[in-house]
């Protein structure tokens, strides 16, 4: 079966359907293919400071609120 074979099977079903369930679902579907990755929206800037923000913990280099607070008081 081709593409347009299938969206018009499916097409059929949803015209068909009386079940609000089934075209929420679908919906929900759509949203979520839909939806974009906050990764993608952001700056290359931002990207390489998270990256590297995990790298240092990753690596230990992470310091408890505590003492950080205390620093900067």
């Amino acid at each position: 079966m081709n593409i347009q074979t299938e969206k018009l099977e499916i097409l059929r079903m949803i015209l068909e359907t009386d079940n609000p369930k089934i075209l929420d679902s679908i919906k929900n579907i759509f949203k979520r293919q839909a939806s974009v990755d906050f990764w993608e929206t952001i700056p290359q800037s931002q990207k390489d400071d998270i990256l590297s923000g995990i790298q240092e913990i990753e690596n230990g280099e992470i310091e408890d609120y505590e003492s950080f607070i205390s620093k900067h008081r």
